[in-house]
């Protein structure tokens, strides 16, 4: 059990930075079908992985710059949406990270752990 609340602290800062790669693998994913940035918000935090806005954002904004995500604005409804779907490019990305996240992941389970 953390001890103090620097510790507390550090340890929010550390797991926030595990998170941060896993969601943009987790958005890669989704987005394999149609999604908004709002929908996509409550789908992730559904699914565990906490995010905000302010984080969701750019990073959508990013990934669409890079070609890993392409956009289309939805304005038939009263509020325009600008819709987010996964590129082929962004595809590849998304498999290359899947089989990287595996193979940390079976990487951690052989290190030695404390009883």
């Amino acid at each position: 059990m953390l001890s103090s609340v620097s510790e507390t602290d550090a340890f929010e800062t550390h797991v926030q930075e595990l998170r941060r790669g896993t969601i943009v693998l987790a958005c890669l994913r989704l987005l394999v079908q149609p999604g908004y940035g709002y929908g996509l918000l409550e789908e992730l935090s559904g699914r565990g992985f906490d995010t905000d806005a302010n984080t969701l954002y750019p990073l959508l904004r990013r990934l669409e710059k890079q070609g890993h995500l392409t956009s289309e604005w939805n304005t038939d409804e009263a509020r325009p949406r600008k819709f987010y779907r996964t590129s082929a490019a962004g595809s590849r990305l998304a498999a290359a990270l899947t089989d990287d996240f595996r193979a940390i992941a079976v990487a951690i389970d052989a290190l030695p752990q404390e009883d």
